[in-house]
């Protein structure tokens, strides 16, 4: 629900939100009565033409571009390359200026927009190189059909841009304009190519993970690690792929087959103790004790790159399942997706439908769906035949390498190698630049350049005598396979114009980065699934700790075949559901990830289904839009009988109490007892787990007394307590609070006596050492937290108060001046859902409650049925704000409801508010 009268939530401390600042802005539009000048008017000026006629160069024939009543257009053309090129001049319209700060983003050029602020996110995206692969992707790799299109998008952008000013394409430039001369560049197909690396980037896997299990060791023991990194509940919470397997003779997958040969740990042998790895190596896990402060200033490095899809880790999922015609309504399948990704303004997703008018051999596209604007094609929607959705497979396609490094290279197997070198000068607005050199050996760049703590390096790390001389100790470079030139951008146009299965196979087997999860239906009643990505094979180790790069024996070898990798197609039980959980069982012979989502989300949909359908049930498209918005918190069904039985003398506390006597668990934004709850589980996860962990993993400024690391003993005069503050940025900040935290929690509330149940206690409140105190403390804690931020009284209280969202520009929004930042931003709404949910409105535990992921769209295809489809965006269609389109789709969104979505001729006929008609320009 909407909410206008409540404070916004507090601005994170993080570098994240410090993503833009232009200071010479700042001190500009700081002049008394700017504010009135900077008016609606100057907003205004930027809104495009949506009725009418514009002649444009390039167009082959006349083009038709039909929106409806909330700006959704609906493309009609007569050739591909008229249909490409009008894509894109209609992105342009309506999201350029979004669309030029990615491109600058991905090239590592955010200094030429914005100054000096952004020279060390540059350099290290520089380090990255993601335009430069996407430019050899568009030199080498990529299809002469895909870059024909590619280039008729880029003209159609290009014809937009043609003759306008700045101020006529975005009120953000008529702002940059007071810091310094900006001069908007032509688009290019590689500016398309480099958007991918970062969706990329975002989803890339277990890294935060990789980086997190390594500070950890400064802290913890190996079996305190291993219970805060629990194996995959396979007895609780079903894989994607529930029978099936790789078949011994022809060595592919088989979803008909027993079982499969294997034993879960891959072809490299899966996880190995410290004991097991070579001698020569040295120990990995040892040689990371020692480089805490690297892996934490890697840490923050990562928290320096625009997040544009949301927090990597526990959170960056979807939902998407499909039901097979006989258990449903229609007697066609059904099909859902939710992709969860940070809330923006505007939003990631823009919807279209892009049609032939007549489908033939030389125009082949009608599909409609969800398109990023500065990239053609679809990427999650349907056409005549087939529909599709995607989710995160979280395959872990990243490995960090300690590199034992010279002045001119680097060792393996006692050799040394010479670096791969280039330099880059980074532009900066205003005037003057930065060179920088990018160094790499042969698994990656080094990323340790990029950072001056990093150059300090593991000069105290414990390896073996036969480990390499540490001297002035290990730098650290980055395996990933979005590094490499790859076939992703094909494969959106072969998903585009699938027309079967097997032409759905086809196109997966080139959606090689990133890994994601593919859901399928068809209008002849087939569902399926596949799994597709190039996901690495490692001669040794399982990429769950930093490897040493001086072995050669803990390279990739190579990567699983795509004909190994699982599918499904029509199975037995009529549905497949994919939330980010593991996607086959244990057997599996490759080893796809040690890091899956704990399946809490994708549990509570396989039993939402199995509620439906038995006893002859049938789904209807409202049912999957309920199931969509289902709040249930699957932790409170483990924690909540416990703290009721807590006996609570303070009748402060116990009135709190007494609000989750007969709650039913759902997270609605007016329900109380969620509230509550919800601040009960964060202090539990802080008291028993939070202090305890290192301050390079605690929020930024969350301070607490702990133990010198080299003291022992009890605490006295000579033993004292030292003042640590937490050093993350909020939105990897741990515990997150994620279903991994449940399956940590949950084998611990059958052990009262736990260690992790015991705290020391501080100056108001006693030492814990027992389950039930610890959950006497947390409610306590949590009834003192609330009172500050809802007051005293209980019955005033409401989830939806505490956990809100706020939609902001990602520049001006988040560092313009403030009258500015009202005329970009909106908000505050009041969310129900949360955590884990499968309405997934993500907080972290660790920071507060803010919404810092959501379902950033929502749809519910009816196969074949196509006009009855829904669907729904997180804002709409416009990036300029005060246009009538800004946001005119998400109050809707956040009570759950959809949209109609027109596909067929007829219908989008009938939805069509205003026609723009794109000429071929005369003479």
């Amino acid at each position: 629900m909407p909410s206008n009268t409540t404070a916004p939530p507090a601005k994170k401390k993080g570098r994240r939100a410090r993503l833009i600042v232009i200071v010479l802005v700042l001190a500009v539009l700081a002049g008394a009565g700017y504010g009135g000048y900077w008016g609606v008017s100057t907003v205004r000026a930027s809104f495009p033409q949506t009725s009418g006629t514009i002649e444009i160069e390039g167009l082959s024939g006349p083009v038709d571009v039909k929106r409806d009543a909330y700006g959704i257009p609906q493309i009609y053309a007569d050739s591909e390359a008229d249909l490409f090129r009008a894509q894109g001049f209609v992105h342009a319209q309506d999201r350029f200026y979004e669309m030029d700060v990615r491109r600058h983003m991905t090239a590592g050029r955010l200094s030429e927009m914005f100054g000096r602020s952004q020279v060390d996110t540059d350099a290290f995206l520089r380090t990255l190189g993601w335009r430069r692969v996407a430019q050899t992707e568009y030199d080498s790799v990529l299809s002469a059909e895909t870059k024909k299109n590619l280039q008729a998008y880029a003209d159609g952008v290009n014809a937009y841009l043609k003759g306008k000013g700045n101020e006529e394409i975005s009120v953000e430039y008529a702002a940059l304009a007071f810091s310094h001369d900006y001069a908007i560049e032509p688009w290019s197909p590689v500016d398309s190519v480099a958007w991918l690396k970062a969706m990329a980037w975002d989803l890339r896997g277990n890294m935060q993970d990789e980086i997190d299990r390594s500070l950890m060791t400064s802290r913890l023991s190996g079996q305190q690690i291993k219970d805060l990194y629990p194996a995959y509940p396979y007895a609780l919470h079903q894989p994607i792929v529930t029978q099936g397997g790789v078949d011994e003779t022809t060595g592919k997958f088989d979803p008909k087959a027993e079982g499969g040969k294997g034993d879960g740990k891959g072809r490299q042998g899966g996880a190995q103790s410290a004991d097991e790895r070579s001698p020569h190596a040295g120990s990995p896990a040892d040689a990371v004790v020692g480089m805490q402060s690297q892996l934490a200033a890697l840490s923050d490095a990562l928290d320096e790159v625009p997040a544009l899809l949301g927090p990597n880790g526990n959170g960056i999922g979807s939902n998407s399942w499909v039901v097979s015609g006989r258990y449903t309504t229609s007697g066609k399948p059904l099909l859902a997706n939710d992709p969860h990704l940070a809330p923006m303004l505007p939003s990631l997703w823009y919807q279209m439908g892009l049609h032939c008018r007549t489908v033939s051999a030389s125009c082949r596209y009608d599909v409609a769906g969800y398109t990023f604007s500065g990239t053609p094609g679809a990427i999650i929607g349907h056409n005549a035949d087939i529909a599709w959705g995607f989710t995160n497979l979280g395959a872990d396609v990243t490995d960090l390498y300690l590199e034992k490094i010279s002045d001119d290279g680097y060792l393996v197997d006692g050799r040394r190698r010479k670096f791969t070198v280039r330099d880059e000068t980074i532009k900066i607005a205003g005037g003057g630049s930065r060179l920088i050199t990018v160094r790499s050996t042969g698994h990656g760049p080094l990323i340790s350049d990029r950072s001056s703590e990093l150059e300090r390096v593991g000069e105290e790390a414990p390896v073996d005598n036969v480990a390499p001389d540490r001297g002035d100790g290990y730098a650290v470079s980055l395996q990933w396979t979005a590094l490499q030139p790859g076939t992703s951008m094909d494969a959106v146009f072969e998903l585009n114009r699938a027309k079967d299965f097997k032409q759905f196979q086809a196109a997966a087997a080139k959606f090689e980065v990133p890994s994601q999860n593919l859901v399928y239906a068809d209008t002849k009643g087939s569902i399926g699934y596949q799994a597709p990505g190039k996901i690495p094979v490692r001669a040794k180790g399982d990429g769950t700790l930093p490897a040493p790069g001086w072995d050669s024996r803990y390279k990739w070898k190579s990567y699983i075949p795509y004909d190994e990798l699982p599918y499904e197609y029509n199975p037995a039980r009529g549905y497949i559901v994919t939330a980010n959980q593991a996607v086959v069982n244990a057997q599996y012979p490759e080893l796809l990830t040690k890091d899956w989502g704990y399946g809490a989300r994708s549990q509570r949909i396989n039993d939402l289904i199995e509620s439906k359908i038995k006893d002859g049930g049938k789904i209807s498209p409202d049912d999957m839009r309920t199931m969509q918005t289902d709040n249930r918190s699957e932790i409170a069904t483990l924690l909540n009988p416990l703290l009721l039985k807590i006996d609570v003398s303070d009748p402060y506390v116990r009135e709190a109490q007494k609000l989750l006597e007969g709650w039913d668990y759902t997270q609605e934004p007016d329900s109380a007892a969620a509230a509550y709850f919800n601040a009960v589980w964060r202090n539990v996860l802080k008291l028993s787990f939070g202090n305890k962990l290192p301050k390079e993993m605690r929020v930024e400024g969350d301070c607490i007394n702990v133990r010198k690391a080299d003291s022992t003993g009890p605490v006295d005069e000579q033993n004292k307590l030292v003042r640590e503050c937490g050093q993350r940025e909020a939105g990897s900040a741990q515990p997150d609070g994620g279903d991994r935290w449940y399956e940590v929690v949950r084998p611990l509330l059958k052990n009262e006596n736990s260690d992790w149940w015991k705290t020391p206690g501080n100056r108001t409140n006693a030492p814990t050492e027992t389950r039930d105190q610890l959950l006497a403390q947390a409610m306590k804690d949590a009834r003192w937290e609330l009172t500050a931020k809802l007051g005293k009284d209980v019955s005033t209280w409401s989830w939806g108060r505490l956990h809100q969202l706020t939609l902001e520009n990602q520049t001006l929004g988040k560092a313009g001046p403030g009258f500015l930042q009202g005329m970009l931003n909106r908000g505050p709404w009041n969310l129900g859902g949360g955590e884990a949910a499968v309405n997934a409105t993500g907080w972290n535990a660790a920071a507060g409650y803010e919404v810092v992921w959501v379902p950033s769209m929502r749809m519910v295809v009816n196969v074949g049925d196509w006009d009855r489809s829904r669907w729904i965006n997180l804002s709409g269609a416009s990036g300029h704000a005060y246009n009538g389109h800004y946001t005119d789709q998400t109050d809707k969104w956040a009570e759950g409801e959809l949209l109609d979505w027109a596909y067929g001729e007829q219908a989008v006929a009938a939805a069509t508010k205003d026609t723009l008609v794109l000429k071929p320009k005369a003479g």
